[in-house]
């Protein structure tokens, strides 16, 4: 049985202020020569990923402002700009980005705290066009901040998640890997029973393991090495979740 969700938005803010704090600890921790390191994600270094965490805090605030408005305010002014910002970015010195991801995050949570209650329920639309509610755009922040941390690769791993969280984070991938034609029938189940699937359940091909290293191979974080399948075999490679 799936697990119901439980993204409220107190939960969602919560989750989305123990990220910043988490990430901005490992962020303060890193020596300079670390940023220019290779990160875990394929062609960025540390000092692109916190460049992209600083430009996702001004993109959300595009949103809430919207939100809050009416006035369509996109979260980007589109995909190319958005790139040559995280290069230009990732190129300046670690107290620069540290300095920013601090000063940026700090914006966004002004802006939240701002917010009229009647402005959450206001639908604007993420950067890839798709329809959101306001309350949706905390749950985006949380979902940056925890699995940008682990893309630093300086130590940090899903199991850090809140619990809840993790369980909220499979929910709503697996209903975007269910959207996706090339990603394979699947069923996940983690040691307390909760279950997880995508496309058609009696064609899926059951793996187990902890939530956490669930999600961290169905976000294409870890090759699931971890994991235990019912036949014996390897995991397979899920597409690319976004």
């Amino acid at each position: 049985m799936t697990p119901a969700g439980t993204r409220s938005l107190a939960h969602t803010l919560a989750w989305a202020g123990d990220g910043a704090a988490h990430l901005r600890g490992l962020m303060t921790r890193m020596g300079e020569e670390a940023f220019a390191a290779p990160s875990a994600l394929p062609g960025w270094s540390r000092a692109h990923v916190l460049t992209h965490v600083a430009r996702n805090a001004d993109a959300l605030i595009n949103l809430l402002t919207w939100a809050r408005t009416g006035v369509r305010t996109p979260a980007y002014a589109g995909r190319e700009q958005r790139d040559a910002d995280i290069e230009a970015g990732a190129r300046r010195t670690p107290a620069m980005i540290r300095d920013d991801v601090v000063e940026s995050s700090d914006r966004l949570a002004r802006v939240v705290r701002a917010m009229p209650d009647a402005a959450w329920s206001a639908q604007v639309q993420n950067a890839q066009g798709r329809d959101l509610v306001a309350t949706d755009i905390p749950w985006l922040r949380a979902r940056e901040m925890w699995i940008h941390a682990v893309d630093l690769d300086v130590g940090a791993s899903f199991a850090d998640m809140p619990a809840p969280m993790v369980t909220e984070l499979l929910t709503d991938v697996t209903a975007t890997m269910a959207q996706k034609p090339d990603c394979p029938a699947l069923h996940l189940v983690a040691p307390d029973g909760a279950e997880w699937v995508v496309g058609d359940p009696g064609a899926a091909r059951t793996i187990r393991g902890p939530a956490p290293e669930l999600a961290a191979w169905l976000l294409g974080r870890s090759r699931g090495r971890t994991l235990s399948t019912a036949d014996g075999g390897k995991p397979p490679t899920p597409p690319r979740w976004l």
